[in-house]
């Protein structure tokens, strides 16, 4: 039995494939973003508003400590899950 590969098929690759560059290329950016910032702060401490550590508490959940360690992020990933 041979797989042929249809054109729409052929399509959707493509567009995953552009569409996980973009993403790549995000993250990229965010990335060296967060890097930067923390060049720009060093060791002072960062002040959030209640809103803001509940915001970050939320997108950390969802991500986990696995993943969170893998980023250089401005908050370590304790900090951030103890806030949930």
């Amino acid at each position: 039995m041979k797989f042929i590969l249809q054109p729409w098929q052929l399509f959707a690759v493509i567009l995953a494939s552009w569409i996980n560059r973009q993403q790549q290329d995000a993250i990229e950016y965010l990335r060296t973003e967060n890097a930067v910032l923390k060049e720009q702060f060093g060791k002072k401490r960062i002040l959030l508003t209640d809103a803001q550590r509940r915001r970050l508490a939320v997108k950390c959940k969802i991500l986990g400590r696995k993943a969170l360690e893998q980023f250089g992020t401005l908050f370590t990933p304790d900090t951030i899950l103890r806030l949930h």
